[in-house]
């Protein structure tokens, strides 16, 4: 008999000026849900906010999510150099460790398509038991830099940060998240795979 997988809480957070106004439609949080409910065979409950580029309101939305229980908080906008730009600042602020390989990845990723992914800012951080990790803000990206790239025959030119994060949450004493192989497999040393 097979035992049923970990139940998830995971925050998500699509970051605009624009988008929480309504002058356009957010796409952030449909991606992100939409990639993470194929990419995990976990149930997964979704804590959403749409919020402007205010540095102490995006500090104080990672800082609800983790007190709510999130074992992981994805955000997506508001990584760039522009002025509004405060994410990694507001990410950085509320962080008990920093992640900086998770940031570093994303740019390779982003650099196979675009030199101006040496732009972006994106960081991860450990708060408590929760990994947080800023997106690029377009939907194609983050699929990009969530499941990597692969050839036409489908073998992997270049990592995505997935690959990574049931680990990482697995060493901070968070669920076993559980993926599916054909969007992304997961790594962990053989010590640590659930038979």
């Amino acid at each position: 008999m097979t035992k049923p997988h970990d139940a998830l809480k995971i925050g998500i957070i699509s970051i605009s000026d624009r988008a929480s106004t309504g002058v356009y439609e957010d796409k952030g949080l449909p991606a992100l849900k939409d990639w993470l409910s194929r990419a995990l065979k976990n149930p997964i409950k979704f804590e959403e906010r749409l919020i402007p580029d205010e540095q102490a309101n995006i500090s104080a939305s990672l800082i609800g999510l983790v007190d709510a229980g999130c074992a992981l908080v994805l955000t997506t906008g508001g990584t760039g150099p522009a002025l509004r730009d405060v994410t990694p600042e507001a990410t950085l602020a509320v962080a008990d460790k920093t992640m900086p390989g998770f940031g570093e990845q994303m740019r390779q990723i982003s650099l196979k398509f675009v030199p101006t992914a040496i732009l972006s800012r994106q960081v991860a951080v450990i708060r408590g038991q929760c990994l947080i990790i800023n997106l690029p803000g377009q939907p194609k990206a983050i699929a990009e830099t969530l499941e990597g790239l692969r050839d036409a025959t489908g073998q992997s030119l270049v990592p995505g940060i997935f690959a990574a994060v049931p680990y990482c949450i697995d060493l901070i004493g968070g669920p076993y998240m559980e993926t599916d192989d054909t969007v992304c497999k997961a790594f962990r040393p053989k010590s640590a795979i659930r038979a």
